[in-house]
């Protein structure tokens, strides 16, 4: 154990692998060594007892940072799907693809040590080989992998120079005490071979059943439709979109509304209403879901950000996708409702004003104006004396000027109020009352701001208001700023992975708050009646943005989904 190690001890290896143990632990903690150790053997020699071993202890809280062990997936029978999944949800991030891990994994700069027993087992060795030379490749990166001697994996494997521990050689284990550790343990001795007349043949998993994959072992699942390129009627699709999400420890009701959402609308019809039975206990109605390839209605496109509209938008909603067009859609059932003519690149943030100007934030952190196509325009002896630019045009202008240190990375308003936050963790707000005049910032959050949200609260005589700011950012905290007022000292919520979106806004149920994670998780909390709520679509969540009358939309790249919530609740992620 080191200085840091607050742990406690490390047991020793089962069977006298003390010498293995601390060639691993040696390993784990040279930055020299070879960024992939590869365990081998011939079957039964002890490697995944070893390597339970490893994590167990790698895997405690307060273990020493050089000695954690911080992504484990066992790969018997599983395919690529099944192994990324699992590591990016341990790892706090969404990822349905290879590259979206790899992105993932590269952008964290952070020492991540990852632990693939069973490669040999796998149903894809090859696809999964690949997978960990791409791994291997990130400095940052150190991978265990475990692989029989002499599987067809091992040429690859010996071609990534890692170190390679074989545990077939006597030098990796101690005689004395593997021989008092047998003593010890006479039940541990190798099993018998089970008699084949007593084996029981494994449930048969019936892929076209929804009801009975959403209570099935999910990682089967997932191999069966990796194996099967059946479509289901459409039930493979939505189960593959949803993946991570399905894999996830949870009822089948909750499985049966993620993948309810995830249908699209070439499924077939049959399939919806079982779903929708089978979800009846979560907390949460599905209102429509839109999935890319749907045509009636069409999807939108993918949701890099989106507003809920007020006034002159009122039951539509506003969707920017990855080509910079805005589209208005219908909350009723997201039917287009027409779109705007103008493009804004990289479109990091949206905002629809009162007066039905949508200000959109790109990636360059510019600000640009539309008007919304519902909007009315300005007529007669109004358009003659409109000969300057309005409130909401003024603050935006004070606010791009405020923001002179810094990359803008967000943006919200509210019917009052108009916010921006930065790469430095501050946030800006200007009031329409004042629209020249911007408050002094609030720094927030370490690191950059990557979500913002403003709501007015009414407080003390009818028609008195008070601006209410949250903030998102990379440091996995959430803050509250009540304006005229210190922020809050404690974070309203914070775990360990950034913010992605949010969406707060004062609904026919109260002050309610949406968060949406890196890792796909999205929250739902009533502040006034600290009921709390949670859903995992799947697909990494790019925005969100709610109604007064609590309708939620999500936002994913490959889908729109809006939810409804309903009693009871469920505590807990």
């Amino acid at each position: 154990m080191t200085a840091s190690d607050t742990s406690g001890p490390w047991a020793r290896p089962a069977a006298g692998r003390e010498p293995a143990g601390a060639a691993l632990l040696g390993w784990l903690v040279d930055p020299a060594a070879p960024r992939l150790c590869l365990v081998t053997g011939d079957k039964g020699c002890g490697k995944s007892q070893l390597l339970a071993w490893l994590v167990a202890h790698g895997t405690r809280p307060g273990t020493a940072p050089e000695r954690r062990v911080h992504g484990f997936a066992p790969l018997d029978g599983q395919g690529v799907r099944t192994a990324i999944w699992t590591l990016a949800d341990q790892l706090g991030v969404a990822a349905r693809a290879p590259g979206e891990l790899l992105a993932e994994l590269a952008a964290d700069r952070r020492r991540t040590v990852l632990v693939l027993p069973d490669l040999h087992a796998a149903s894809d060795p090859q696809a999964l080989t690949d997978l960990i030379g791409a791994l291997v490749g990130l400095d940052h990166l150190k991978v265990v992998v475990e692989a029989r001697a002499g599987h067809d994996v091992m040429p690859v494997l010996k071609g990534l120079t890692p170190a390679e521990m074989n545990l077939d050689d006597p030098r990796w284990t101690d005689p004395a005490r593997a021989e008092a550790w047998r003593a010890e343990h006479p039940a541990r001795q190798e099993p018998a071979l089970p008699d084949p007349a007593e084996t029981e043949a494994p449930d048969l998993l019936d892929l076209d059943d929804p009801v009975a994959l959403c209570a099935a072992d999910p990682e089967r699942v997932t191999a069966a439709y990796e194996a099967d390129t059946d479509p289901r009627e459409g039930l493979r699709p939505a189960w593959l979109r949803a993946g991570q999400s399905l894999l996830r420890a949870q009822q089948p009701a909750d499985r049966a509304l993620v993948l309810l959402a995830n249908l699209g609308d070439g499924a077939d019809p049959r399939l919806a209403p079982a779903l929708e039975e089978c979800a009846a206990d979560t907390p949460w109605r599905l209102v429509w879901s839109r999935i890319r390839g749907d045509v009636t209605p069409p999807w939108p496109g993918p949701a890099l950000a989106l507003a809920a509209g007020r006034r002159t938008l009122e039951g539509h909603a506003l969707v920017a996708d990855h080509q910079g067009t805005l589209r208005a859609v219908s909350l009723a059932d997201a039917a287009p409702a027409g779109r705007m003519p103008d493009l804004v690149p990289d479109p990091h943030g949206l905002a629809a004003l009162p007066d039905g100007t949508v200000i959109v934030l790109d990636g360059e952190g510019r600000l640009h104006t539309h008007r919304a196509p519902a909007a009315p325009r300005p007529s007669g002896l109004a358009a003659l004396l409109d000969d300057g630019p309005g409130a909401w045009q003024q603050a935006m202008d004070a606010l791009s000027l405020a923001v002179t240190h810094a990359r803008i990375t967000a943006l919200a308003a509210s019917e009052q109020a108009l916010a921006v936050a930065d790469s430095t963790g501050r946030v800006h707000l200007a009031f329409l009352a004042a629209p020249d005049r911007v408050l002094p910032p609030e720094h927030l959050h370490e690191g950059p701001v990557t979500a913002l949200t403003v709501t007015d609260v009414p407080i003390g005589e009818p028609g008195q208001s008070v601006g209410l700011v949250y903030s998102g950012g990379v440091d996995g905290r959430v803050r509250a700023w009540g304006v005229g007022n210190e922020p809050l000292d404690v974070p309203v919520a914070e775990r360990p992975c950034p913010v992605r979106a949010l969406a707060a806004e004062l609904t026919t149920s109260g002050l309610t708050l949406a968060i949406a994670w890196a890792d796909g998780l999205v929250e739902h909390q009533r502040l006034d009646t600290h009921e709390r709520r949670t859903f995992h679509p799947g697909p990494p969540v790019t925005a969100l943005a709610l109604t007064r009358t609590e309708e939620l939309l999500i936002g994913t790249d490959e889908s729109l989904t809006c939810l409804r919530p309903i009693s009871p609740t469920v505590e807990g992620p």
